[in-house]
């Protein structure tokens, strides 16, 4: 089994010499589809795209006056914790955040101050929270990316709507969607690892929970005792704890802030954590490609990891 660990860490040694990048690069403009998916979708490089929406209203339009305006009174669903991390391993509990629903106006009360309240507040509900919770605002910007649809033969499966405090953090993990971020105010800031670098990742399986604010104020942990564990990542990468993660010395983080008007091109398994400005918006839309080849093969170095972590 160590000549199977030996390989892993080759494995990805190598895909860093071979074929990774040392920084994200940039491309100006949006790319024609063909090479597109040569150049980025295949290999499974992130870069930057400039100048690919700035055709959207959104750009313009979303200010927090505009924003109440067209949405004030609409109700949504909003993720609040005591402490900014949402679906992420709090000691041996992997917990997730009380979700509230409120209107959208006393969430930029919150964001622009004129509101004090506990916790870190985050509209970050997926599964396509802006067609579903937020249609009125689609007319500012497009149903999807034409030119990456074209690309994967395939309109997304999802678009999500971001909006949040400075404090609020998406912990380290990986999904199985091709994702195209777009920042349409403020910054976030990224962490990727590719994902040949998992056999310098830790994982543990956790027992699932939820905060929940009492009436005093304080937040408490509440399990869910009729679910399965969940497999996640306990390791920040803002401050990693190298004495109890010793591998992730081997790990070649990339960091990148995509700034508004920008757009990421996050690959599918790719791991990422994500910061953000204070207030920052911005529109996702996911493309599941769970099926093809280069998901299975990812799978099988996942698989491999598990293996050789357990024995």
């Amino acid at each position: 089994m160590e000549s199977v660990r030996k390989r892993l860490a080759e494995c990805s040694d190598e895909a860093h010499d071979l074929y990774l990048n040392q920084s994200v690069p940039c491309l100006d403009g949006p790319p024609d589809p063909l090479l597109f998916y040569r150049d980025w979708i295949g290999p499974n490089k992130p870069c930057i795209i400039q100048n690919a929406f700035n055709h959207w209203p959104a750009l313009s339009r979303w200010t927090p006056e505009y924003l109440r305006q067209k949405v004030g009174s609409k109700v949504i669903s909003v993720a609040v914790t005591p402490n900014g991390y949402a679906d992420a391993v709090n000691g041996d509990r992997f917990v997730m955040p009380e979700e509230r629903q409120m209107s959208f106006s006393s969430v930029l009360d919150i964001i622009e101050g004129k509101v004090q309240r506990s916790g870190v507040f985050y509209v970050q509900k997926q599964c396509s929270n802006l067609l579903l919770e937020l249609p009125e605002l689609t007319d500012d910007l497009e149903p999807h990316i034409s030119w990456m649809s074209s690309a994967l033969g395939k309109l997304p499966d999802a678009v999500n709507f971001w909006l949040g405090e400075k404090n609020a953090v998406t912990s380290m993990h990986k999904d199985h969607y091709e994702n195209l971020y777009c920042v349409v105010s403020g910054e976030k800031h990224f962490i990727l690892l590719p994902p040949t670098d998992r056999p310098f990742i830790p994982y543990g399986v956790y027992q699932p929970a939820v905060y929940r604010q009492r009436d005093d104020g304080e937040f408490e942990v509440v399990d869910q005792s009729d679910s399965e564990k969940v497999p996640w990542i306990p390791l920040d990468p803002l401050d990693p704890d190298l004495q109890r993660f010793p591998q992730y010395r081997r790990a070649r983080p990339l960091h990148v802030t995509v700034k508004a008007g920008e757009m990421l091109f996050l690959p599918s398994l790719w791991f990422h954590h994500v910061r953000q400005s204070h207030g920052c918006i911005a529109v996702n839309f996911w493309y599941d490609m769970e099926y093809d080849i280069k998901y299975n093969y990812f799978q099988l170095l996942e698989a491999l990891c598990d293996i050789t972590a357990s024995t």
